[in-house]
């Protein structure tokens, strides 16, 4: 299959604009429950209309500091509630959102400023003005700096309120679909950052089309809890989907309470990367285990997998249905219970879940979503779900997308959620979309005849080994990343004999796996990486991803290594993908020793 569209469900007016869909809620709905807010430890009740006051004195506010229409505000936070207010009180002054991760060092902030041509910033704390101020010499345009944690909400509130009602309509006046709603600085895993221009139209094609797709989880009785960073596309999409929804939104920036958070905030619907499903499933075997209960477990998941698996084949015969009901109250249940117990589905982005974690949170009825999408596609392009579910791919195109697989196995996208160009950058736009405007993601797939797609690896990452072999790493480094031990790992053998990995250990599961062992808790990983029991455990996970390839993509070697690959140390990027020219740098000798015989 070459080629395979969905008609568009939604369409969008030339006048439309992101704006819009608050006013709206704030008019027709306002005394409803719109977000929660955790205040002093407790969640507290924001309607529509009270968060549509704050954004709009918000909104006054920046106009009083200066901001214009199509001016760039940059916002640099943690992902909660005064995030949001921003996002669309900039929007609301006429004004461009240019999202920062809260972790960027002060040199990505001067880059992000100075290319924006910001005229203000918004960011969390005393450190973070610490590092605009730093380079401030860099950002000519950059007039007003405003901190969250030192009441920037109030103050612009206070020096916004002689700014009349009539100012904000004008500005509303000045935006149409075509209007530019956000600047997103890509990763960056080579070279500077490029900034995605992304329209208000394309937000609400993305909205118009995607989110109605999720209607189930996502309508009015809904509830989303956000704890990926909103700098981040697809959590923002997210988060202006359920505005249109009117799904109440909530927010954790710290993910070391999230279980505490899922039961207190109860969400229908979570957004996560495959990490976090990964840990919620070795977390709850890990437990199984030190409590003795590990085969029971054992066979509650693969019964879950079984009854998953048998959705697709005409439903589960009356023995797996017996057991899967009796695995229901003994573990399933309990793992619901964990996710806030009213979680009916969740999405999985930025990197494959693998078919056996997706057949195992189906089969414990909570859904994961697959889908598949860049920043310069306004996140989703396409998703599985309810009416198109195909475990092990990210899904069909979205309504009024079109996907195209070219002749070397690239994935072309083209539709209403395709970004205008990059800022500033006319050379790397036509490159990144053709004269036909599909856009070239630099992703390997293939297209089953239904339109499923299935994504199998990078087309700038694809390894040839000595023997003239196509690797495709992702295939092997997702599967060993599931392993309970394993935090991060790097495929390697490009123009050499054999293919290898460099692999590092998941610090979090070091210690139940020590008490499990019987091992000194005080170990640390240097001394482990050389322990014969734990080698011989990353050993069968490389065994076991290497299932997924033939012999000659197979991993023959590996080596444990003493570090972690993190964001602070500069190898994995603020969306977690791997630096690998960085790693491939800082680890050459490792690299080296893996070919010395």
């Amino acid at each position: 299959m070459r080629e395979f569209s969905v008609p568009a469900t939604t369409e969008v007016g030339p006048d439309e604009a992101i704006p819009d869909m608050l006013t709206a809620n704030v008019a027709e709905h306002g005394d409803e429950v719109g977000l929660r807010r955790r205040v002093d430890g407790q969640w507290r009740d924001v309607t529509w209309k009270q968060f549509g006051e704050e954004v709009r004195g918000v909104a006054k506010g920046l106009i009083a500091a200066g901001v214009s229409a199509g001016d760039r505000v940059a916002l640099q936070a943690k992902t909660r509630y005064e995030w949001t207010v921003f996002d669309f009180a900039i929007w609301t002054a006429g004004a461009v959102v240019v999202p920062i991760y809260e972790t960027s060092s002060a040199d990505q902030v001067a880059w992000i400023l100075s290319d924006s041509g910001a005229t203000a910033v918004v960011v969390e704390r005393d450190d973070h003005a610490a590092d605009v101020e730093s380079v401030r010499d860099q950002a000519p345009d950059l007039r007003s700096v405003h901190v969250i944690d030192d009441g920037a909400v109030d103050q612009l509130v206070q020096a916004g309120k002689d700014v009349p009602d009539s100012e904000l309509d004008a500005r509303r006046g000045t935006l149409t679909a075509d209007s530019l709603a956000t600047l997103i600085y890509t990763s960056g895993t080579t070279g500077r950052p490029k900034g995605c221009e992304l329209t208000h139209g394309n937000f609400l094609f993305e909205i118009g089309n995607g989110i109605t797709l999720l209607d189930r989880f996502m309508g009015v009785q809904g509830s989303l809890l956000l704890f990926i960073p909103l700098a981040h596309v697809l959590a923002r999409v997210l988060q202006v989907g359920a505005v249109k929804n009117r799904t109440v939104i909530g927010h954790t920036p710290d993910v070391s309470n999230l279980v505490q958070d899922l039961g207190e905030f109860k969400p229908t619907f979570v957004l996560a990367v495959p990490r976090v499903f990964e840990k919620v499933f070795n977390s709850a075997k890990a437990k199984a285990e030190g409590d003795g209960k590990g085969k029971i477990f054992d066979k509650a998941a693969q019964v879950a997998i079984d009854w998953s698996r048998a959705q697709d084949t005409g439903g589960p015969g009356l023995g797996l249905r017996a057991q899967h009901a009796l695995f229901d109250k003994l573990v399933y249940g309990k793992l619901r219970a964990a996710l806030g117990g009213r979680c009916l589905g969740a999405i999985s982005g930025g990197a494959p879940l693998g078919e056996r974690l997706g057949h195992f949170f189906r089969g414990i009825g909570v859904t994961v979503f697959e889908g598949y999408g860049l920043t310069e596609t306004t996140a989703a392009a396409s998703v599985n779900h309810d009416e198109a579910l195909r475990i092990g791919t990210v899904g069909r195109p979205l309504p009024g997308v079109e996907f195209r697989i070219a002749d070397d196995g690239e994935v072309l996208i083209r539709g209403g959620i395709v970004m205008r160009g990059y800022w500033k950058n006319d050379d790397a736009t036509k490159e990144a979309i053709d004269a036909d405007g599909f856009f070239h993601t630099g992703d390997i797939g293939e297209l089953d005849t239904d339109g499923f797609l299935k994504i199998t690896g990078r087309k700038k990452e694809i390894l040839v080994t000595a023997g003239g072999k196509n690797v495709a790493p992702a295939v092997l480094e997702d599967r060993l990343r599931s392993h309970r031990l394993v935090s991060q790992c790097i495929v390697v053998g490009d123009q050499r004999p054999f293919i290898g990995a460099l692999i590092t250990l998941d610090e979090e599961a070091l210690p139940q796996w020590l008490e499990s062992k019987g091992k000194p808790a005080d170990q640390s990983i240097e001394q482990l990486r050389e322990d014969p029991e734990l080698k011989a455990e990353i050993d069968a996970a490389v065994k076991d991803a290497n299932k997924a390839v033939s012999q000659a993509e197979a991993i023959k070697k590996f080596t444990i290594l003493s570090t972690d690959f993190t964001e602070d140390n500069g190898m994995l990027t603020p969306s977690l993908k791997l630096k690998r020219s960085v790693v491939m740098k800082e680890f050459g000798n490792e690299v080296e020793s893996l070919y010395t015989r």
